[in-house]
């Protein structure tokens, strides 16, 4: 499949050949509409094309996908040489002080200018399908609805980026060319609105050639992005009068969360996807199976010369070596109190949060990391491909957009707001038996089932445990106001694990691990190490060591040294720099301010 998408992307590249032809009036197209959208190979080049767009190095691939949604209150970038990360490039985009002339952003070809080059792209090929293509042949059809998809899929992203946005849902002409802002709520009810009207166009997983992998868009996940857009609407965001509602009418607020129950209802109704476990997810990701039908409902394919997904959000290689060209991975990683508020029984702890890196020393040695600034997430491993990573800079790992358990999650959250706990508990059940021990899960189950208010609480810890390092926290922090909130408590939680005070005061000085593993146990099931637990002892990991089990110590998380609290400290105030709360959106970059023609400006204390 991945082949096949990257000859779709240079064909695409014929059809969308320079800057210059997206400003063309819809009948000025290089190739005659009605010779490319009646034959379906090119229709289908031209819906590969916006993924060209996404792929691209300073789009998804390497800005949008590495530095949106870090850093929140699980999900840190783990950069520790940033002297002053206010002014740092890199560590600005995160940590809540961005400006708009960042010189990693602030260029033409970025994330800004490659997703409206996306939806160029889109309104050009939706033009020419409605008055060229024949849309009563089913395949046509599926492509239509992809573009309607993948063009709300866009805009969507760049409302959760940069709050309001120019809408555009036409071919650029000479008196669209410069747009100002439009309220936010203006483009999610459009999308919304095109998501629906896609469903009667798109397939079920496995309903046709296009939709039999996680690649191509389905129904199910059209589905899905409309609920999970629905109740971005119904929350709250940071708007240029402050943070209020997205929506100011209560009735409206509620009919957004009846769209979010409804369409992820029929999805499970539907029965077109399997949960599965939660470690198969992952592996089979890895694996590239790319299969239909099971939990992944979309993903953003990347060649194998494309895509920094592992690079970004994998578990770190000091050094290139059996799987990987170049000293790569852990970018971003868990906040390190993330191992502790799981449930030490929950299945998902061990392969969300890695707490090793793969040293440089030999490829079989795994170096236990840092309380600070090196845990990694285990979701994505280059240990788990199939492939040995040939390309200098990329791992060609697809970014998993959405899973089917988002759609039990999102049921769950908005059947609770519209109809109480007991009627919501059976979305949340899936979610918990997978992850639990039966009698903890139902323990869980029913303490949350005691009142609205409880449930709520407990979907705001399950979507942490359930999606942490696929960076969607910190839109959900944002749309439940909580974003202020829990950035705070993250600091709190971080400096008491520095000095070891309230819940951390029982963890041990040291830890204790063995230096070496045999290359061929190239898993963290393997790997033992011995402190990280509450209980463990000091004196048990000596007595580890006296008797062979494990053969090196080292202290782990309370520095003691002037510079070691410096540097600890450092990394701990590099959450965030402004109130994430007066910061929740980046700005438009300024290259894009300068040729607007004076239609657009920054709000949000820019």
């Amino acid at each position: 499949m991945r082949r096949i998408i990257y000859s779709y992307m240079l064909l695409a590249g014929v059809l969308f050949t320079s800057c210059e032809d997206l400003l063309d009036a819809p009948n000025k197209s290089d190739i005659d509409g009605s010779a490319v959208f009646s034959i379906e190979a090119l229709a289908d080049a031209a819906v590969m094309g916006i993924h060209q767009s996404f792929s691209e190095t300073n789009s998804y691939r390497g800005r949008y996908l590495a530095y949106f949604g870090v850093n929140n209150d699980c999900e840190i970038y783990n950069n520790t040489g940033m002297d002053n990360v206010a002014t740092h490039q890199e560590g600005s985009l995160i940590s809540y002080s961005a400006t708009p002339t960042n010189t990693y952003m602030n260029t033409d070809n970025n994330v800004w200018g490659k997703l409206y080059e996306g939806i160029e792209r889109a309104n050009k090929g939706l033009y020419e399908m409605e008055h060229n293509g024949d849309l009563t042949n089913q395949n046509i059809r599926q492509l239509y609805g992809e573009l309607l998809a993948l063009r709300a899929y866009i805009y969507f992203d760049l409302v959760k980026a940069f709050g309001d946005i120019p809408a555009r849902f036409e071919p650029i002409s000479s008196e669209t060319l410069y747009l100002a802002k439009s309220e936010r709520m203006e483009i999610l009810n459009r999308i919304m609105a095109d998501l629906l009207l896609a469903q009667d166009y798109l397939g079920w997983p496995n309903e046709n050639n296009y939709t039999k992998s996680p690649e191509r868009v389905s129904k199910a996940f059209a589905k899905g992005l409309r609920a999970r857009i629905a109740l971005f609407a119904a929350g709250y965001s940071q708007h240029p009068d402050g943070i209020r509602y997205n929506i100011e009418d209560a009735a409206q607020r509620q009919e957004m969360y009846r769209i979010a129950q409804q369409e992820c209802v029929d999805v499970i109704q539907k029965g077109s996807n399997i949960l599965g476990s939660f470690e198969d997810n992952f592996r089979q990701l890895c694996g590239e199976q790319e299969q239909a039908g099971l939990e992944s409902l979309f993903e953003l394919p990347f060649s194998s010369g494309r895509g920094r997904v592992i690079f970004t959000w994998g578990v770190r290689h000091q050094k290139a070596d059996q799987w990987t060209g170049l000293a790569r991975g852990g970018a971003n990683g868990p906040m390190p109190t993330l191992f502790y508020d799981y449930d030490p029984e929950d299945v998902r702890r061990n392969i969300t949060c890695v707490p090793y890196w793969w040293s440089n020393e030999d490829v079989s040695v795994k170096e236990p990391n840092k309380c600070y600034g090196g845990w990694s997430f285990g979701k994505v491993r280059f240990e788990w491909l199939n492939r040995r990573v040939t390309s200098t800079n990329d791992d060609g790992m697809n970014w998993q957009v959405m899973r089917y358990a988002d759609i039990f999650l999102i049921a769950a959250e908005a059947t609770n707001e519209l109809d109480g706990p007991a009627a919501a508990q059976q979305y949340l059940k899936p979610i918990l038996d997978r992850s639990y021990p039966a009698a903890k899960a139902t323990s869980i189950l029913n303490s949350a089932a005691a009142s609205k208010d409880a449930f709520f609480n407990e979907i705001v810890d399950q979507r942490m445990f359930e999606f942490a390092g696929e960076a969607l926290r910190k839109v959900d922090l944002i749309r439940w106001n909580l974003l202020g909130t829990k950035m705070a408590e993250a600091k709190a939680k971080m400096t008491r694990l520095m000095n070891r005070e309230g819940e951390y005061a029982d963890l041990p000085a040291k830890i204790y691990y063995n230096e070496g593993l045999d290359a061929a146990s190239n898993d963290a099931d393997t790997y033992y190490i011995y402190g990280l637990e509450h209980g463990d002892t000091d004196a048990m990991g000596e007595e580890l060591i006296n008797q062979g089990t494990l053969t090196m110590s080292k202290t782990w998380a309370q520095p003691t040294s002037d510079s070691e609290i410096a540097t600890v400290t450092k990394f701990i105030n590099q959450l965030y720099v402004n109130d994430p709360d007066t910061r929740q959106f980046w700005p438009i970059w300024q290259v894009f301010i300068d040729s607007s023609n004076g239609m657009l400006t920054n709000d949000y204390n820019y």
